[in-house]
């Protein structure tokens, strides 16, 4: 029977226990863990497509204070899966709780977005972002200055703060380096198509893939293609989208610590979310 992780508060806080306490209370945590998420993935419309148990271990490391590092989180998934809505809600989680119990630099995100190279230029050069975007490859890890971004991380996680670029993806294709302050924090989250591709994915420690349907993938991209203007390129600009995550990105997919369903509904998420927050308050607050 899985211990209710109620009973957690009744005890001492952890470093007042012996040694081996911690561990006791460390694999209370996986139990109760697995039990979560066995239960997620068993429901209708559930928000796991799928994980691996060891992710299990991991997490109780960091909640029950064996692990006593900062963790990042890296989110990919292939273009209008649903992972920058996820990433938002799952931020704004994090936050509110923090806020409620007065925890400071509770989490900092890096938007693999914003490590576009500048082609500012070049999109002048074209005319438009649009004429630009048919003989421009965005949709390959190469595009990004990858390198920088798990340099950036790597610094927040050993305790620095750095300054982040920023990439208007208004149309205009410029990168702003040093462009936004970083503070180092408990959780590190970062999100894009090329998140957990080769060359950055050794900076998380927890690796996320969000899986969608093509139809549902296809109908959210035009939506947004429309709302950029994009014009005559959309269709170009999906199927290179398409032909690229084929390659770069579904691989991904079998690197992922979990995979989650991008069609699933957002107060899902919350909810998931809220049941391991609630052990660190029945733990420590």
């Amino acid at each position: 029977m899985i211990q209710d992780i109620s009973n957690f508060k009744t005890k001492s806080p952890l470093k007042s226990q012996p040694a081996t306490k911690p561990f006791s209370i460390n694999d209370q945590i996986e139990r109760y863990l697995t039990n979560i998420f066995e239960k997620e993935l068993s429901e209708k419309d559930s928000i796991l497509v799928s994980y691996n148990p060891f992710v299990i271990k991991k997490i109780a490391g960091y909640l029950s204070g064996k692990i006593k590092m900062p963790a990042s989180i890296g989110i990919a998934g292939e273009t209008a899966s649903g992972k920058s809505t996820i990433t938002m809600d799952l931020i704004d989680t994090i936050e509110s709780f923090a806020t409620e119990f007065n925890i400071v630099d509770a989490i900092t995100r890096v938007n693999t977005d914003d490590y576009y190279y500048d082609c500012s230029e070049m999109v002048k050069e074209a005319g438009s972002f649009a004429e630009f975007a048919k003989n421009y490859d965005l949709d390959v890890p190469q595009a990004l200055e990858l390198e920088l971004m798990s340099k950036h991380i790597k610094e927040l996680l050993s305790g620095k703060s750095t300054y982040l670029p920023k990439y208007d993806m208004s149309g205009t294709a410029i990168r702003h380096d040093n462009y936004t302050f970083a503070k180092p924090s408990k959780v590190i989250i970062s999100e894009g198509l090329f998140t957990l591709t080769e060359k950055i994915r050794d900076a998380f420690d927890f690796k996320i893939y969000v899986d969608i349907a093509e139809d549902i993938k296809k109908e959210r991209f035009f939506v947004r293609a429309k709302e950029r203007g994009l014009g005559d390129s959309a269709e170009h600009i999906y199927a290179n989208a398409n032909e690229k995550a084929a390659v770069y990105i579904r691989p991904c997919k079998d690197k992922a610590d979990i995979v989650l369903s991008g069609s699933a509904d957002r107060i899902k998420y919350k909810n998931f979310l809220n049941k391991i927050i609630g052990i660190v308050q029945e733990l420590y607050l």
